[in-house]
């Protein structure tokens, strides 16, 4: 199932258009979840999003009004066995982005903070970075996955570093992406692993892509708990939709 965690529908059009699209196109269930303080509020969620799904032709669609905390987002995606995770977004909720990301970090699943003033998306233009970390090879599967069932042009920038650990992570995505015959090219980034994932939000601004998969933070430093982690200034700034993907530190042995 893919989810939208939405807190006004009235504003969440077109995220809500964008999540079933791509649930349609991933042959998936999909289901609106919110949180609320008390049954009142409830009730009031359940109407507002059963009204703005019948005026606007939504079929089948699961409406998941929790009377709970938006810090169990975790454990209900776990319990939905959910995906994917759309998270509505609004600029005067800044002050809150740094608790949803902490939130987020037991996620095995990718998610994206969509803003209210993002267009639909339709999945046509994925950007892919590649740096020098080995995790930046699960985007493979989900950048597949938007080349199979999406007909995407997936574009791979890869970082432009001394060391050979991104190009050799390109090499294995690309076997993958040979395998399906997908749509995709892969471009030399001026910028470092670093500095790479910037570059790449600039980039898909000028040339009109729809989302962009980065990695999060594998560890959060001192700066990160302080300042906000690299994908916490990243969301902020970016006028393109950013599917994050959380490093699985079970899947590797991590060495210097």
């Amino acid at each position: 199932m893919n989810v939208a965690l939405i807190n006004n529908s009235s504003t969440a059009s077109n995220l809500l258009k964008s999540g079933y699209r791509l649930a349609r196109n991933l042959k998936k269930d999909f289901g609106i979840i919110a949180f609320v303080e008390n049954k009142v509020e409830k009730k009031n969620q359940i109407e507002n999003i059963e009204k703005y799904l019948s005026l606007n032709d939504f079929e089948d669609v699961q409406v998941l009004v929790r009377q709970n905390s938006v810090s169990n987002l975790a454990v209900e995606c776990e319990i939905l066995e959910a995906s994917l995770l759309m998270i509505q977004w609004d600029d005067s909720m800044n002050k809150q982005l740094k608790k949803y990301l902490k939130y987020c970090r037991d996620l095995r699943i990718p998610y994206l903070f969509f803003k209210n003033d993002f267009s639909e998306m339709n999945f046509q233009k994925v950007l892919v970075t590649v740096g020098f970390l080995i995790e930046d090879y699960e985007k493979t599967q989900f950048a597949s996955a938007f080349g199979r069932f999406c007909n995407s042009q997936i574009l791979v920038l890869q970082a432009n570093d001394y060391g050979s650990k991104a190009g050799r992570t390109v090499n294995k995505m690309i076997q993958i992406f040979n395998k399906f015959n997908l749509n995709y090219s892969v471009e030399k980034a001026k910028s470092d692993s670093f500095k790479l994932d910037k570059e790449a939000i600039q980039k898909a601004d000028s040339n009109g892509f729809d989302v962009v998969l980065i990695s999060a933070s594998r560890d959060y430093g001192l700066d990160d708990i302080i300042f906000g982690p690299k994908e916490y200034h990243l969301v902020k700034k970016s006028r393109v939709p950013l599917l994050i993907i959380n490093p699985r530190g079970d899947l590797y042995t991590l060495c210097d």
